[in-house]
């Protein structure tokens, strides 16, 4: 048997990230808020918006390309965008 095998197995994926957790859960000790919750400040909720805002834009924009009939280079940009812009939406920091 490996070393590596042996015991729990590890819940955080380094020391930064069990100190990150920490944090969390003493912020939100003996509040209504859930342990479970992100906290975002409203700048990040404002980004996030945006970004999703994009996102469907760029979706919309696919869709309306596709039901003119765009030629295959621009549809395949358009989806590049898409994806590039679900990238950057599904990032929350």
């Amino acid at each position: 048997m490996v070393d590596s095998e042996r015991g729990r197995r590890r819940k955080y994926c380094k020391q930064s990230c069990r100190q990150r957790a920490y944090e969390q859960r003493t912020l939100t000790e003996g509040t209504a808020i859930p342990a479970d919750a992100l906290i975002l400040t409203p700048s990040e909720v404002a980004e996030l918006g945006d970004r999703m805002f994009a996102l469907r834009c760029a979706a919309e924009d696919l869709s309306t390309a596709l039901a003119e009939g765009e030629d295959a280079s621009a549809l395949t940009q358009m989806a590049a965008d898409l994806v590039e812009a679900a990238r950057d939406a599904e990032r929350l920091r």
